[in-house]
């Protein structure tokens, strides 16, 4: 039996749950305007940081109006709305219905034209299609180390020229606060979270024909993400 690939069906099952469930409200709070507790803000603020993170690197870039993105696991659609606001073709998707429902709902509100924007009830590896540039945002928290080079591999496969990761990097600080925080689980903390070594997600995308060009962190009280910007040379 292939433990790995079971759990992470297991992983996969149990964040669909959630996330068309308790986690759907809980998280369309955080990542909307409505009223939060201190915690919940400061991991708004902290994912909000890695959003304007990766549009300032896009923008930078000055070709927006002319490439195709693909924001896998795009959640409640903080990244893909203004991504298509400012020009690029986006195709967006997400594990959760209710996730994608929302995103589609707050595209229609605030987009004047939604004709460069798509979105998908889909998971990682069912993504298809090549796209220039394939972002992946605080989404391999959910997923195990053990298959981080599988669904890499695959993000990878799609992206003609630049892929975007954003993941909890596995450090001994960061590593003791989270064994701390399981000593007290509260009631939305339904799902498994993962970190990962950034010398091994740096492994895998150069073993995958990338390499690194942009790096960024944010950190604040509750939130750590480490983002890696790859290219093909």
């Amino acid at each position: 039996m292939n433990f790995a690939r079971q759990n992470t069906v297991d992983d996969k099952a149990i964040v669909k749950e959630y996330f068309n469930a308790t986690g759907f409200d809980r998280w369309r709070r955080i990542y909307g305007q409505g009223e939060v507790n201190k915690v919940q803000n400061d991991i708004r603020i902290g994912h909000q940081q890695t959003i304007d993170t990766v549009i300032e690197w896009l923008q930078a870039d000055g070709n927006l109006a002319q490439i195709s993105i693909c924001d896998a696991g795009c959640g409640v659609g903080s990244l893909s709305i203004p991504l298509a606001d400012a020009g690029a073709r986006v195709y967006a998707s997400d594990i959760s219905e209710k996730m994608v429902g929302e995103a589609q709902e707050k595209a229609q509100a605030i987009l004047k034209n939604t004709n460069n924007l798509s979105f998908a009830v889909e998971d990682l590896e069912a993504l298809r299609g090549k796209y220039h540039t394939v972002i992946c945002l605080d989404v391999l928290i959910h997923y195990p180390q053990e298959d981080a080079a599988q669904m890499i591999g695959h993000l990878a496969s799609l992206a003609e020229s630049r892929l975007i990761l954003s993941f909890a990097p596995k450090t001994f600080f960061l590593s003791i606060l989270k064994k701390i925080g399981e000593f007290f689980p509260g009631p939305s903390k339904t799902t498994r979270a993962y970190q990962h070594k950034e010398s091994d997600i740096i492994k895998i995308l150069e073993e995958n024909g990338f390499a690194i060009k942009r790096t960024g962190m944010t950190s604040t009280r509750f939130y750590f993400s480490r983002i890696l910007e790859a290219v093909k040379p």
